[in-house]
Protein backbone atom coordinates (compact mmCIF):
# COMPACT_ATOMS: atom_id res chain seq x y z
CA UNK A 1 0.00 0.00 0.00
CA UNK A 2 1.03 3.44 -0.97
CA UNK A 3 1.58 6.32 1.43
CA UNK A 4 -0.70 8.85 1.44
CA UNK A 5 -0.14 12.28 3.61
CA UNK A 6 -3.47 12.85 5.42
CA UNK A 7 -4.06 16.66 4.32
CA UNK A 8 -7.61 17.14 5.48
CA UNK A 9 -7.01 15.22 9.12
CA UNK A 10 -4.09 17.68 9.56
CA UNK A 11 -5.42 20.77 8.23
CA UNK A 12 -8.76 19.83 10.24
CA UNK A 13 -6.92 19.65 13.41
CA UNK A 14 -4.54 22.46 13.16
CA UNK A 15 -7.87 24.96 11.96
CA UNK A 16 -10.55 23.69 13.73
CA UNK A 17 -9.37 21.73 17.01
CA UNK A 18 -5.90 23.64 17.75
CA UNK A 19 -6.68 27.32 16.93
CA UNK A 20 -4.42 27.99 14.08
CA UNK A 21 -5.74 31.01 13.44
CA UNK A 22 -4.95 32.72 17.07
CA UNK A 23 -1.58 31.70 15.97
CA UNK A 24 -1.32 33.22 12.95
CA UNK A 25 -2.76 36.65 14.12
CA UNK A 26 -0.12 37.04 16.45
CA UNK A 27 1.98 40.06 15.42
CA UNK A 28 4.96 37.83 14.69
CA UNK A 29 3.34 35.46 12.33
CA UNK A 30 1.22 38.04 9.99
CA UNK A 31 2.32 36.66 6.83
CA UNK A 32 1.02 33.29 7.63
CA UNK A 33 -2.22 32.83 4.99
CA UNK A 34 -4.47 29.77 5.03
CA UNK A 35 -3.35 29.00 1.22
CA UNK A 36 0.43 29.57 2.77
CA UNK A 37 -0.11 26.89 5.02
CA UNK A 38 -1.88 24.54 2.74
CA UNK A 39 0.96 24.67 0.17
CA UNK A 40 3.26 24.03 2.58
CA UNK A 41 1.80 20.83 3.77
CA UNK A 42 0.81 19.54 -0.02
CA UNK A 43 4.93 20.38 -0.76
CA UNK A 44 5.87 18.41 2.47
CA UNK A 45 3.07 15.49 1.70
CA UNK A 46 4.59 15.83 -1.96
CA UNK A 47 7.96 14.78 -0.33
CA UNK A 48 6.74 12.07 1.78
CA UNK A 49 4.64 10.21 -0.61
CA UNK A 50 7.31 10.36 -3.07
CA UNK A 51 10.72 10.28 -1.75
CA UNK A 52 10.89 9.12 1.59
CA UNK A 53 7.95 6.51 1.93
CA UNK A 54 9.40 4.34 -1.06
CA UNK A 55 12.85 4.07 1.18
CA UNK A 56 10.99 3.06 4.37
CA UNK A 57 11.27 -0.54 3.40
CA UNK A 58 14.14 -0.01 1.77
CA UNK A 59 15.79 1.37 5.11
CA UNK A 60 14.22 -1.27 7.53
CA UNK A 61 15.89 -4.31 5.16
CA UNK A 62 19.59 -2.64 4.77
CA UNK A 63 20.09 -0.93 7.68
CA UNK A 64 22.93 1.58 8.56
CA UNK A 65 26.06 -0.52 8.32
CA UNK A 66 29.88 0.35 9.75
CA UNK A 67 32.37 -0.47 7.70
CA UNK A 68 36.17 0.46 8.26
CA UNK A 69 35.04 2.92 10.72
CA UNK A 70 32.52 4.67 7.85
CA UNK A 71 28.57 4.77 8.64
CA UNK A 72 27.10 3.66 5.15
CA UNK A 73 23.02 4.76 5.40
CA UNK A 74 20.04 2.79 3.10
CA UNK A 75 20.31 3.01 -0.57
CA UNK A 76 18.39 6.46 -1.91
CA UNK A 77 18.96 7.90 1.84
CA UNK A 78 21.62 10.29 0.73
CA UNK A 79 20.02 11.67 -1.73
CA UNK A 80 16.33 12.04 -0.28
CA UNK A 81 18.89 14.35 2.40
CA UNK A 82 20.15 16.11 -0.01
CA UNK A 83 16.63 17.31 -1.61
CA UNK A 84 15.51 17.56 2.21
CA UNK A 85 17.90 20.19 2.80
CA UNK A 86 18.11 22.08 -0.42
CA UNK A 87 14.08 22.18 0.75
CA UNK A 88 14.67 24.43 3.18
CA UNK A 89 12.77 22.31 6.00
CA UNK A 90 15.54 22.29 8.60
CA UNK A 91 14.85 26.09 9.32
CA UNK A 92 10.67 26.53 9.02
CA UNK A 93 10.26 27.57 12.35
CA UNK A 94 13.11 29.45 13.38
CA UNK A 95 13.59 33.18 13.26
CA UNK A 96 14.66 35.10 10.20
CA UNK A 97 17.30 36.84 12.19
CA UNK A 98 19.09 33.65 13.33
CA UNK A 99 18.42 32.35 8.90
CA UNK A 100 15.03 30.60 9.69
CA UNK A 101 11.87 30.98 7.88
CA UNK A 102 9.72 32.01 10.72
CA UNK A 103 6.97 29.93 10.26
CA UNK A 104 4.81 28.88 14.09
CA UNK A 105 5.95 25.77 15.28
CA UNK A 106 2.62 24.33 14.33
CA UNK A 107 3.09 24.31 10.74
CA UNK A 108 6.89 22.66 11.61
CA UNK A 109 4.99 19.74 14.06
CA UNK A 110 2.20 18.78 10.57
CA UNK A 111 5.34 18.17 8.02
CA UNK A 112 6.96 16.28 10.83
CA UNK A 113 3.78 14.34 11.24
CA UNK A 114 3.47 13.18 7.30
CA UNK A 115 7.52 12.81 7.04
CA UNK A 116 7.13 10.38 10.81
CA UNK A 117 4.44 8.29 8.91
CA UNK A 118 6.62 8.06 5.29
CA UNK A 119 9.98 7.23 7.07
CA UNK A 120 10.16 7.79 10.70
CA UNK A 121 14.32 6.72 10.61
CA UNK A 122 14.65 9.31 8.53
CA UNK A 123 12.86 11.72 9.76
CA UNK A 124 14.91 11.16 13.25
CA UNK A 125 17.53 12.78 12.17
CA UNK A 126 16.03 16.53 11.24
CA UNK A 127 14.19 16.32 14.89
CA UNK A 128 17.67 16.12 16.46
CA UNK A 129 18.92 18.84 14.49
CA UNK A 130 16.11 21.32 15.46
CA UNK A 131 16.59 20.81 18.74
CA UNK A 132 20.11 21.77 19.14
CA UNK A 133 19.02 24.72 16.48
CA UNK A 134 16.50 25.56 19.87
CA UNK A 135 20.09 25.01 22.03
CA UNK A 136 22.39 27.00 20.59
CA UNK A 137 19.42 30.09 20.02
CA UNK A 138 19.08 30.00 23.68
CA UNK A 139 22.67 28.99 25.14
CA UNK A 140 25.15 29.44 22.64
CA UNK A 141 27.26 32.76 22.51
CA UNK A 142 26.98 34.77 19.92
CA UNK A 143 30.62 33.34 18.30
CA UNK A 144 28.47 30.35 18.54
CA UNK A 145 25.32 30.93 17.00
CA UNK A 146 27.21 32.89 14.54
CA UNK A 147 29.52 29.66 13.50
CA UNK A 148 26.86 26.82 13.99
CA UNK A 149 23.32 28.00 13.19
CA UNK A 150 24.22 28.60 9.40
CA UNK A 151 25.46 25.14 8.39
CA UNK A 152 22.78 23.18 10.72
CA UNK A 153 19.84 25.61 9.53
CA UNK A 154 21.07 24.82 5.67
CA UNK A 155 21.05 21.07 6.20
CA UNK A 156 25.07 20.92 5.78
CA UNK A 157 25.20 19.72 9.10
CA UNK A 158 23.12 17.88 11.48
CA UNK A 159 23.70 17.22 15.41
CA UNK A 160 22.92 14.88 18.40
CA UNK A 161 22.12 14.79 21.86
CA UNK A 162 24.85 12.80 23.89
CA UNK A 163 23.28 11.98 27.36
CA UNK A 164 23.70 8.37 27.67
CA UNK A 165 26.72 6.13 28.99
CA UNK A 166 26.43 2.53 29.89
CA UNK A 167 26.39 3.33 33.44
CA UNK A 168 24.13 6.76 33.20
CA UNK A 169 20.72 6.08 31.83
CA UNK A 170 18.08 7.68 33.11
CA UNK A 171 20.14 8.78 35.78
CA UNK A 172 22.14 11.20 33.89
CA UNK A 173 23.99 12.10 37.63
CA UNK A 174 26.10 9.13 37.16
CA UNK A 175 28.31 9.60 33.89
CA UNK A 176 32.14 9.20 33.62
CA UNK A 177 32.76 11.61 31.06
CA UNK A 178 34.99 14.42 31.63
CA UNK A 179 36.60 18.12 29.99
CA UNK A 180 39.75 19.58 31.13
CA UNK A 181 40.79 23.03 29.82
CA UNK A 182 42.69 22.98 27.48
CA UNK A 183 43.48 26.48 25.15
CA UNK A 184 39.72 28.59 24.25
CA UNK A 185 38.34 25.10 24.74
CA UNK A 186 38.34 21.70 26.59
CA UNK A 187 39.52 18.22 25.42
CA UNK A 188 36.62 15.88 26.42
CA UNK A 189 37.09 12.14 27.19
CA UNK A 190 34.65 9.32 27.77
CA UNK A 191 32.25 6.66 25.86
CA UNK A 192 28.21 7.62 24.75
CA UNK A 193 25.79 4.90 23.80
CA UNK A 194 22.28 4.86 22.48
CA UNK A 195 23.28 8.32 20.08
CA UNK A 196 20.99 8.34 17.66
CA UNK A 197 22.38 9.17 14.40
CA UNK A 198 25.43 9.42 15.96
CA UNK A 199 27.37 8.78 12.76
CA UNK A 200 26.22 8.71 9.05
CA UNK A 201 26.83 9.59 5.41
CA UNK A 202 24.35 11.81 4.78
CA UNK A 203 25.83 15.98 5.58
CA UNK A 204 29.23 17.46 5.69
CA UNK A 205 29.51 17.53 9.45
CA UNK A 206 27.90 16.47 12.70
CA UNK A 207 27.61 18.65 15.98
CA UNK A 208 27.43 16.34 19.17
CA UNK A 209 26.23 17.98 22.29
CA UNK A 210 27.85 16.74 25.05
CA UNK A 211 27.25 16.63 28.88
CA UNK A 212 30.36 15.74 30.54
CA UNK A 213 32.02 16.64 33.85
CA UNK A 214 35.11 19.77 34.18
CA UNK A 215 37.78 18.97 36.69
CA UNK A 216 36.77 19.41 40.31
CA UNK A 217 33.08 19.27 39.65
CA UNK A 218 30.55 18.15 42.12
CA UNK A 219 28.95 15.48 42.14
CA UNK A 220 25.80 14.12 40.51
CA UNK A 221 23.71 16.44 38.06
CA UNK A 222 24.73 19.79 39.22
CA UNK A 223 28.51 19.09 38.33
CA UNK A 224 27.18 18.33 34.48
CA UNK A 225 28.58 20.85 32.04
CA UNK A 226 27.83 20.96 28.39
CA UNK A 227 29.75 20.72 25.26
CA UNK A 228 29.41 21.23 21.27
CA UNK A 229 32.03 18.73 19.58
CA UNK A 230 31.86 18.58 16.22
CA UNK A 231 33.27 15.17 14.07
CA UNK A 232 35.45 17.76 11.71
CA UNK A 233 37.30 20.78 12.98
CA UNK A 234 38.59 23.38 11.01
CA UNK A 235 41.10 22.95 8.75
CA UNK A 236 43.13 26.46 9.04
CA UNK A 237 41.23 27.32 5.49
CA UNK A 238 37.85 27.92 6.50
CA UNK A 239 37.04 24.07 6.01
CA UNK A 240 35.84 21.85 8.14
CA UNK A 241 37.65 18.38 7.09
CA UNK A 242 40.19 17.58 10.18
CA UNK A 243 38.92 14.36 12.04
CA UNK A 244 38.46 15.30 15.47
CA UNK A 245 39.78 12.69 18.14
CA UNK A 246 36.24 10.66 18.45
CA UNK A 247 35.08 7.76 16.64
CA UNK A 248 32.14 5.40 16.50
CA UNK A 249 33.00 1.91 17.63
CA UNK A 250 29.96 0.32 16.81
CA UNK A 251 26.03 0.79 15.80
CA UNK A 252 23.57 -1.33 17.97
CA UNK A 253 21.56 -3.99 16.44
CA UNK A 254 18.16 -2.74 16.92
CA UNK A 255 14.10 -4.34 16.99
CA UNK A 256 13.52 -1.66 14.66
CA UNK A 257 14.19 2.00 13.19
CA UNK A 258 17.12 0.01 11.45
CA UNK A 259 18.31 2.58 9.10
CA UNK A 260 18.49 5.48 11.69
CA UNK A 261 22.22 4.89 13.03
CA UNK A 262 22.29 4.33 16.53
CA UNK A 263 25.95 4.48 18.28
CA UNK A 264 28.52 3.87 20.34
CA UNK A 265 30.71 7.34 20.56
CA UNK A 266 34.16 7.09 22.10
CA UNK A 267 35.57 10.43 22.65
CA UNK A 268 39.38 11.56 23.68
CA UNK A 269 41.07 7.77 22.35
CA UNK A 270 44.29 10.34 21.57
CA UNK A 271 44.79 13.76 23.48
CA UNK A 272 41.20 14.37 23.58
CA UNK A 273 38.09 15.40 21.43
CA UNK A 274 38.41 19.62 20.76
CA UNK A 275 35.26 20.79 22.32
CA UNK A 276 33.59 24.05 23.26
CA UNK A 277 31.27 24.48 26.11
CA UNK A 278 27.67 25.81 25.96
CA UNK A 279 26.01 27.66 28.47
CA UNK A 280 27.46 28.13 32.13
CA UNK A 281 29.79 25.21 33.88
CA UNK A 282 27.99 23.04 35.90
CA UNK A 283 24.31 24.12 34.56
CA UNK A 284 24.81 22.14 31.29
CA UNK A 285 21.93 19.89 31.66
CA UNK A 286 19.28 22.52 32.34
CA UNK A 287 20.97 23.66 29.29
CA UNK A 288 20.21 20.60 27.29
CA UNK A 289 17.02 20.96 28.46
CA UNK A 290 16.00 22.93 25.88
CA UNK A 291 17.06 20.16 23.18
CA UNK A 292 15.59 17.73 25.57
CA UNK A 293 12.26 19.63 25.58
CA UNK A 294 11.95 19.85 22.19
CA UNK A 295 12.76 16.14 21.73
CA UNK A 296 10.03 14.93 23.91
CA UNK A 297 7.11 16.85 22.13
CA UNK A 298 9.08 15.53 19.03
CA UNK A 299 8.79 11.99 20.01
CA UNK A 300 5.15 12.03 20.39
CA UNK A 301 4.56 13.49 16.94
CA UNK A 302 6.47 10.41 15.87
CA UNK A 303 3.96 8.18 17.52
CA UNK A 304 1.55 9.92 15.73
CA UNK A 305 3.46 9.80 12.90
CA UNK A 306 3.88 5.96 12.85
CA UNK A 307 0.33 5.35 14.17
CA UNK A 308 -1.01 7.01 11.25
CA UNK A 309 0.75 4.68 9.22
CA UNK A 310 -0.06 1.34 11.04
CA UNK A 311 -4.08 2.63 10.20
CA UNK A 312 -3.53 3.72 6.89
CA UNK A 313 -1.91 0.17 5.94
CA UNK A 314 -4.22 -2.13 8.38
CA UNK A 315 -7.62 -0.04 6.44
CA UNK A 316 -6.15 -0.74 3.26
CA UNK A 317 -5.84 -4.53 4.02
CA UNK A 318 -9.16 -4.75 5.36
CA UNK A 319 -10.86 -3.78 2.27
CA UNK A 320 -8.95 -5.91 0.27
CA UNK A 321 -8.68 -9.25 2.35
CA UNK A 322 -11.30 -11.69 1.58
CA UNK A 323 -12.05 -13.84 4.32
CA UNK A 324 -14.86 -15.16 5.81
CA UNK A 325 -18.78 -14.96 4.81
CA UNK A 326 -22.18 -12.74 4.54
CA UNK A 327 -25.58 -12.78 3.61
CA UNK A 328 -26.24 -10.31 0.69
CA UNK A 329 -29.48 -8.55 0.07
CA UNK A 330 -31.19 -11.49 -1.35
CA UNK A 331 -29.55 -13.82 1.72
CA UNK A 332 -27.69 -15.49 -0.03
CA UNK A 333 -23.94 -16.39 1.38
CA UNK A 334 -20.75 -14.93 -0.25
CA UNK A 335 -17.41 -14.43 0.85
CA UNK A 336 -16.66 -11.05 1.95
CA UNK A 337 -13.94 -8.85 2.80
CA UNK A 338 -12.98 -8.57 6.80
CA UNK A 339 -13.68 -5.19 6.53
CA UNK A 340 -17.40 -6.16 7.27
CA UNK A 341 -16.69 -8.13 10.28
CA UNK A 342 -17.81 -6.05 13.46
CA UNK A 343 -14.44 -6.89 15.69
CA UNK A 344 -12.12 -5.63 12.59
CA UNK A 345 -14.19 -2.47 12.48
CA UNK A 346 -13.95 -2.37 15.86
CA UNK A 347 -10.00 -2.61 16.06
CA UNK A 348 -10.25 0.08 13.30
CA UNK A 349 -11.88 2.70 15.24
CA UNK A 350 -10.24 2.44 18.06
CA UNK A 351 -6.94 3.35 15.84
CA UNK A 352 -8.67 5.87 14.22
CA UNK A 353 -10.10 7.39 17.31
CA UNK A 354 -6.55 7.24 19.79
CA UNK A 355 -4.93 9.11 16.61
CA UNK A 356 -7.01 11.60 16.11
CA UNK A 357 -7.20 12.08 19.86
CA UNK A 358 -3.37 12.12 20.23
CA UNK A 359 -2.96 14.47 17.08
CA UNK A 360 -5.51 17.14 18.49
CA UNK A 361 -3.36 17.02 21.78
CA UNK A 362 -0.16 17.25 20.48
CA UNK A 363 -1.11 20.20 17.48
CA UNK A 364 -3.43 22.08 20.90
CA UNK A 365 0.42 21.86 22.85
CA UNK A 366 2.25 23.51 19.27
CA UNK A 367 -0.56 25.81 19.41
CA UNK A 368 0.67 26.74 23.33
CA UNK A 369 4.36 26.45 22.52
CA UNK A 370 3.59 29.28 19.64
CA UNK A 371 1.80 31.24 21.77
CA UNK A 372 4.25 31.01 24.77
CA UNK A 373 7.52 32.24 22.14
CA UNK A 374 5.23 35.25 20.86
CA UNK A 375 2.66 36.52 23.58
CA UNK A 376 0.90 39.46 23.00
CA UNK A 377 1.44 40.17 26.38
CA UNK A 378 3.40 38.99 29.56
CA UNK A 379 0.23 37.23 31.44
CA UNK A 380 -0.19 35.60 27.97
CA UNK A 381 3.21 34.50 27.66
CA UNK A 382 3.18 33.35 31.44
CA UNK A 383 0.20 31.50 30.89
CA UNK A 384 1.14 29.27 28.46
CA UNK A 385 4.13 28.67 29.58
CA UNK A 386 2.65 27.26 32.54
CA UNK A 387 0.30 25.06 30.26
CA UNK A 388 3.54 24.14 28.04
CA UNK A 389 5.38 22.40 31.06
CA UNK A 390 2.63 20.97 31.72
CA UNK A 391 1.23 19.47 28.31
CA UNK A 392 4.83 18.30 27.34
CA UNK A 393 5.12 15.07 29.02
CA UNK A 394 1.37 13.70 28.13
CA UNK A 395 2.00 14.55 24.91
CA UNK A 396 5.20 12.34 25.08
CA UNK A 397 3.63 9.36 26.88
CA UNK A 398 0.66 9.03 25.81
CA UNK A 399 0.93 9.99 22.06
CA UNK A 400 3.63 7.08 22.10
CA UNK A 401 1.57 4.82 24.24
CA UNK A 402 -0.92 4.98 21.59
CA UNK A 403 1.39 4.40 19.12
CA UNK A 404 2.27 1.10 20.59
CA UNK A 405 -1.63 0.32 21.13
CA UNK A 406 -2.11 1.41 17.47
CA UNK A 407 0.70 -0.70 15.35
CA UNK A 408 0.19 -3.90 17.32
CA UNK A 409 -3.57 -3.19 16.64
CA UNK A 410 -2.48 -2.76 12.98
CA UNK A 411 -0.88 -5.92 13.01
CA UNK A 412 -4.41 -7.78 14.57
CA UNK A 413 -5.78 -6.41 11.58
CA UNK A 414 -3.75 -8.01 9.13
CA UNK A 415 -4.25 -11.44 11.49
CA UNK A 416 -1.53 -13.86 10.51
CA UNK A 417 0.08 -12.08 7.63
CA UNK A 418 0.72 -9.57 9.89
CA UNK A 419 3.09 -11.38 11.93
CA UNK A 420 4.82 -11.96 8.85
CA UNK A 421 7.62 -9.44 8.27
CA UNK A 422 6.91 -9.15 4.07
CA UNK A 423 3.58 -7.55 4.94
CA UNK A 424 5.16 -4.69 6.05
CA UNK A 425 2.60 -4.08 9.30
CA UNK A 426 5.43 -5.83 11.99
CA UNK A 427 7.60 -2.99 11.05
CA UNK A 428 5.54 -0.07 12.00
CA UNK A 429 5.19 -1.86 15.46
CA UNK A 430 9.09 -2.91 15.94
CA UNK A 431 9.87 1.02 15.18
CA UNK A 432 7.13 2.29 17.62
CA UNK A 433 8.38 0.08 20.42
CA UNK A 434 11.35 2.43 21.13
CA UNK A 435 9.46 5.64 21.73
CA UNK A 436 7.62 5.13 24.76
CA UNK A 437 11.52 4.85 25.95
CA UNK A 438 13.06 7.30 23.96
CA UNK A 439 14.34 11.15 25.63
CA UNK A 440 13.44 9.99 29.54
CA UNK A 441 10.72 6.28 29.87
CA UNK A 442 6.69 7.49 30.11
CA UNK A 443 7.70 6.38 33.65
CA UNK A 444 9.61 9.18 34.00
CA UNK A 445 7.26 11.38 31.90
CA UNK A 446 4.00 10.68 34.57
CA UNK A 447 6.50 11.36 37.38
CA UNK A 448 7.27 14.75 35.83
CA UNK A 449 3.90 15.26 35.51
CA UNK A 450 2.67 14.66 38.64
CA UNK A 451 5.73 15.35 40.95
CA UNK A 452 6.76 18.54 39.26
CA UNK A 453 3.39 20.05 37.92
CA UNK A 454 0.63 18.64 39.43
CA UNK A 455 1.79 19.20 43.17
CA UNK A 456 3.77 22.45 42.49
CA UNK A 457 0.73 24.55 42.20
CA UNK A 458 -2.33 21.88 43.76
CA UNK A 459 -3.45 21.39 40.36
CA UNK A 460 -4.46 24.87 39.81
CA UNK A 461 -2.66 25.22 36.45
CA UNK A 462 -4.85 22.32 35.18
CA UNK A 463 -7.49 22.98 36.65
CA UNK A 464 -7.93 26.19 34.62
CA UNK A 465 -6.69 24.05 31.34
CA UNK A 466 -9.60 22.09 31.89
CA UNK A 467 -12.02 24.72 32.61
CA UNK A 468 -11.03 26.74 29.45
CA UNK A 469 -11.47 23.62 27.01
CA UNK A 470 -14.67 21.95 28.51
CA UNK A 471 -17.25 25.27 29.87
CA UNK A 472 -18.09 26.11 26.40
CA UNK A 473 -17.58 22.88 24.75
CA UNK A 474 -20.22 21.21 27.49
CA UNK A 475 -22.80 24.40 27.07
CA UNK A 476 -22.79 23.95 23.58
CA UNK A 477 -26.68 22.53 23.29
CA UNK A 478 -25.22 20.90 19.80
CA UNK A 479 -23.14 18.76 21.07
CA UNK A 480 -24.20 15.26 21.33
CA UNK A 481 -25.43 13.43 24.13
CA UNK A 482 -23.14 10.30 24.11
CA UNK A 483 -20.14 12.55 23.79
CA UNK A 484 -21.55 14.65 26.81
CA UNK A 485 -22.23 12.05 28.96
CA UNK A 486 -18.55 10.17 28.36
CA UNK A 487 -17.24 13.69 28.73
CA UNK A 488 -18.48 14.27 32.16
CA UNK A 489 -17.76 11.40 33.65
CA UNK A 490 -14.14 11.66 32.24
CA UNK A 491 -14.01 14.86 33.55
CA UNK A 492 -15.38 13.90 37.46
CA UNK A 493 -13.00 10.63 37.31
CA UNK A 494 -9.95 13.52 37.01
CA UNK A 495 -11.01 15.76 39.24
CA UNK A 496 -10.97 13.13 41.97
CA UNK A 497 -8.34 11.81 40.78
CA UNK A 498 -6.38 15.61 40.86
CA UNK A 499 -7.77 15.46 44.93
CA UNK A 500 -6.44 12.70 45.80
CA UNK A 501 -2.97 13.06 44.17
CA UNK A 502 -3.03 16.93 46.50
CA UNK A 503 -4.08 15.25 49.27
CA UNK A 504 -1.70 11.93 49.13
CA UNK A 505 0.85 14.16 47.44
CA UNK A 506 1.19 16.23 51.05
CA UNK A 507 1.62 13.35 52.91
CA UNK A 508 3.48 10.34 50.58
CA UNK A 509 5.30 10.66 47.21
CA UNK A 510 5.27 6.97 47.07
CA UNK A 511 1.90 6.36 46.28
CA UNK A 512 1.04 9.11 44.19
CA UNK A 513 4.69 7.98 41.88
CA UNK A 514 3.19 4.29 41.82
CA UNK A 515 -0.51 5.63 40.08
CA UNK A 516 1.27 8.42 38.10
CA UNK A 517 1.18 6.46 35.12
CA UNK A 518 -2.71 5.38 34.96
CA UNK A 519 -2.81 9.33 36.01
CA UNK A 520 -1.03 10.65 33.01
CA UNK A 521 -3.12 7.92 30.87
CA UNK A 522 -6.54 9.44 32.48
CA UNK A 523 -5.57 13.28 32.18
CA UNK A 524 -4.43 12.00 28.13
CA UNK A 525 -7.77 10.21 26.90
CA UNK A 526 -10.31 13.39 29.19
CA UNK A 527 -8.19 15.68 27.14
CA UNK A 528 -7.91 14.14 24.03
CA UNK A 529 -11.61 13.57 24.32
CA UNK A 530 -12.69 17.56 24.64
CA UNK A 531 -10.27 18.22 21.76
CA UNK A 532 -11.95 15.94 20.01
CA UNK A 533 -15.45 16.96 21.18
CA UNK A 534 -14.40 20.58 20.07
CA UNK A 535 -13.98 19.07 16.43
CA UNK A 536 -17.22 17.16 16.51
CA UNK A 537 -18.68 20.84 16.98
CA UNK A 538 -16.67 22.32 14.41
CA UNK A 539 -17.53 19.81 11.72
CA UNK A 540 -21.58 20.13 12.78
CA UNK A 541 -21.07 23.99 12.02
CA UNK A 542 -19.13 23.44 8.46
CA UNK A 543 -21.92 20.96 7.23
CA UNK A 544 -24.18 23.20 8.24
CA UNK A 545 -22.54 26.33 6.51
CA UNK A 546 -22.77 23.58 3.29
CA UNK A 547 -18.80 22.09 3.30
CA UNK A 548 -17.99 20.19 0.38
CA UNK A 549 -16.27 17.39 2.34
CA UNK A 550 -19.11 16.10 3.47
CA UNK A 551 -18.09 12.76 4.10
CA UNK A 552 -15.08 13.57 6.13
CA UNK A 553 -17.25 16.14 8.37
CA UNK A 554 -19.58 13.82 8.92
CA UNK A 555 -17.29 10.82 9.83
CA UNK A 556 -16.02 13.91 12.63
CA UNK A 557 -19.39 13.63 14.57
CA UNK A 558 -19.47 10.01 14.73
Amino acid sequence: MNFSAPLPDLLFTLRSIADLESVTSLPAFGEVSPDLVEAILAEAGRFGEEVLAPLNRVGDEEGSKLENGVVRTPKGFREAFSQFAEGGWVGLPFDQAHGGQGLPWMISMATFDIWNAANLSFALNPLLTSGAIELLISHGTAEQREKYLPPLLDGRWTATMNLTEAVAGSDVGALKSTARPEGDGYRLKGQKVFISWGDHDLAENILHFVLARTPGAAPGTKGISLFLVPKLLEDGEGRFSRPNDLRCVSLEHKMGLHASATAVLAYGDEEGAWAEMVGEESRGLSAMFVMMNAARLGVGVEGIGIAERAYQKALAYAHERRQGRSANPNGESQQTTIISHADVRRMLATMKARLDAARALAYYTAMILDTSRKPEDAEAGRKATDRLALLTPVVKAWATDMANTVTSLGVQVHGGAGYIEETGAAQFMRDARVLAIYEGTNGIQAQDLVLRRILRDGAATLDALISDLSEDLLADSDLGPTTRIYLSAALEDLKAANDWLVQTGGETTQLVAASASPYLDLLGTALGGLLLAKGELAAQRLLAEGSADRGFLEARCD
